[in-house]
């Protein structure tokens, strides 16, 4: 496992201003073309989303009062609530509303025919499958790592390959407030 501070991640601009991205891992490392990707975004203004053609996205709220993101006539969702994961298309021309200000998501991106995701909420022990690639992410609370002990608390986590070895005892609640992300990640057959 490969732990992560969102803080100590370096934050990329969007090329249109409308915010900034720090990066979590990018697979496979240094190809043009990525097949997952996993990133903490800061939105900062309203206006157009990227599209990402041939990809599936996950956004899931950490931070804010949301993001409303629409395409009329085909999609309008609005990752309300801090933990809810939201699943869309990337291909879709979406346009982003901050009805409350800027905010921050968790965004899972799999390019399709290689990858899928599953993003839940968690409070309890996580133990990854074999042959999957993951991302954790703790919204609050502390949790421990199996394998060496690592304590996580808000804004840390842990990602994987899936050509790591299986990460034994997961990860595991420290306190009875603990609630985390998960990123399944699971390459296609």
């Amino acid at each position: 496992m490969h732990h992560f501070d969102v803080e100590t991640l370096t934050p990329g601009r969007w090329r249109n201003g409308g915010g900034a991205t720090r990066e979590i891992a990018s697979r496979p490392v240094g190809a043009e073309v990525f097949g997952w990707r996993a990133s903490v975004a800061d939105i900062e203004r309203e206006g157009p989303f990227s599209a990402f053609g041939g990809v599936d996205r996950t956004l899931t709220l950490l931070a804010g009062d949301g993001v409303l993101l629409t395409c009329p006539g085909v999609f309008e969702r609005l990752p309300a609530r801090a933990g809810e994961p939201v699943t869309f298309s990337g291909d879709l021309p979406l346009s982003a509303e901050l009805p409350g200000g800027g905010c921050r998501v968790l965004n899972i991106m799999v390019r399709r025919g290689h990858w899928t995701a599953r993003v839940e909420r968690v409070a309890g022990r996580v133990v990854p499958p074999s042959g999957h690639a993951g991302v954790f992410y703790v919204l609050r609370g502390r949790w421990q790592t199996g394998e060496n002990a690592y304590v996580l608390e808000s804004g840390q986590g842990v990602w994987w390959d899936e050509d790591d070895s299986a990460p034994g005892e997961g990860v595991a609640p420290l306190s009875p407030d603990a609630v985390a992300l998960w990123a399944d990640l699971t390459p296609a057959d």
